[in-house]
């Protein structure tokens, strides 16, 4: 591990990252489109992924015509080759990765009366075992970007207040949105998963920290059930849902080195909502 410097970087450019390639899963999502534009903003070469070939290549085409630096990769992160040879292509044209956010998940609704076996299984697929698998197969370019740029490489894992503390029932109603019970054991995993990497990686000077979003509900659940909205927003001490805006600044804390002594850590960005 390098010493720290005696004199750090300016404010104005502790969080950009220029020159620097990032890898975002789940790019075209509720969440992950702001993500995408942060990284570009921020001046990052990002590579969009995501399993709709024509939705990525939608987000690339609007944020290459504000002149932001991307690439597409279209491929289900379940898919264990897909993954391998993705990677392999992000290491043929960059020769490195600064960057990884693993955003990809699953958003099926449900109850634990209707929650199935095959559905934990695939919850963990998505959320735990494909988050596994792109660091697992990254790790020679997150190396190779550590040892360049002679800071660290940075992997940011997206969980959930829901891998922390139980959804309360009682908010969801007839609004068809509950959260299952697959989701939040899934999540608890993914944050546990970044723990351990975070502390197995330290040596290669390789972060691995998790953000953990809260009530971000999707406007055709607001629309379905106004009353639904408002019970969400009663629940958190700031009185209101977050704007899917809100989750760029802790991303690019996590991805930049205004976070260079940060790793293994769970970042709630909910409103205050696990604070209760």
């Amino acid at each position: 591990m390098s010493e720290p410097q005696s004199k750090g970087p300016g404010v104005s450019s502790l969080f950009r990252l220029d020159g620097k390639v990032a890898f975002l899963s789940g790019a075209t999502g509720l969440l992950g489109r702001p993500m995408a534009e942060a990284l570009g903003a921020a001046g990052a070469h990002v590579i969009l992924n995501a399993r709709n070939q024509d939705r990525v290549e939608a987000l690339a085409s609007e944020m290459t015509s504000r002149g932001h630096q991307v690439s597409t990769a279209s491929f289900d992160v379940t898919d264990l080759s897909a993954v391998r040879g993705h990677v392999a292509r992000i290491a043929d044209q960059h020769g490195r990765l600064d960057i990884l956010i693993n955003n990809a998940s699953s958003g099926r609704t449900g109850t634990i009366d209707s929650a199935t076996a095959e559905d934990f299984e695939q919850a963990y697929r998505v959320n735990v075992i494909a988050a596994f698998e792109m660091i697992q197969a990254s790790l020679p370019i997150l190396r190779e970007a550590a040892r360049r740029a002679k800071t660290s490489a940075s992997v940011v894992n997206v969980g959930s207040m829901y891998g922390s503390v139980s959804p309360d029932p009682s908010i969801y109603g007839h609004s068809g949105a509950n959260n299952p019970p697959y989701y939040g054991a899934a999540k608890a995993g993914l944050i546990q998963l970044t723990r351990y990497a975070a502390c197995h990686l330290a040596a290669d000077r390789i972060r691995v920290n998790c953000i953990s979003p809260g009530p971000f509900p999707a406007a055709q659940y607001v629309e379905r059930d106004p009353e639904f909205h408002t019970r969400l927003k009663a629940k958190t001490p700031m009185h209101r849902t977050g704007d899917p805006c809100e989750i760029q600044g802790p991303l690019l804390f996590l991805a930049s080195s205004s976070s260079s002594y940060v790793t293994g850590i769970n970042l709630p960005v909910d409103g205050g909502w696990t604070a209760w």
